[in-house]
């Protein structure tokens, strides 16, 4: 059965896209822990983001660099925090999180909330800061 991402990947479930090339994905998470939380995924549905081979790793990663450049751009922060954990999802996938402070990675804290109009708006201007 197809993962949520690969629904999303397929167009069956609504996402806030921020970009997309024919291998990869990144799109807003929609339980943010901070506004900007952005999940960048391979399209092809692998579990366990250490069963990709290691140049779709370093691809992946590549393509999370170029979406955690712009978020820094767009969303006031100091960094972008990077989290891999894949416990909750069975598709491969990387958090990028902007930061202020090292406690802001923290995923067992109430994640924000945001109305639809700002999450339409953050993924629009976090994308057009990949194309300037």
């Amino acid at each position: 059965m197809p993962s949520i991402f690969s629904k999303i990947v397929a167009g069956e479930i609504p996402s806030y896209k921020i970009a997309e090339d024919d291998r990869f994905y990144a799109f807003l998470d929609i339980n943010p822990i901070q506004p900007g939380h952005t999940l960048v995924i391979p399209k092809r549905e692998v579990d366990y983001i250490f069963d990709l081979s290691e140049e779709e790793s370093g691809a992946l990663f590549m393509f999370a660099h170029r979406i955690a450049i712009a978020i820094r751009q767009v969303v006031p922060c100091k960094r972008v925090g990077v989290a891999v954990l894949g416990m909750e999802v069975p598709h491969a996938h990387i958090h990028l999180i902007p930061l202020t402070h090292e406690r802001d990675l923290d995923f067992s804290k109430p994640r924000c909330s945001i109305a639809s109009d700002t999450f339409q708006k953050l993924a629009l201007q976090i994308a057009q800061a990949l194309n300037p």
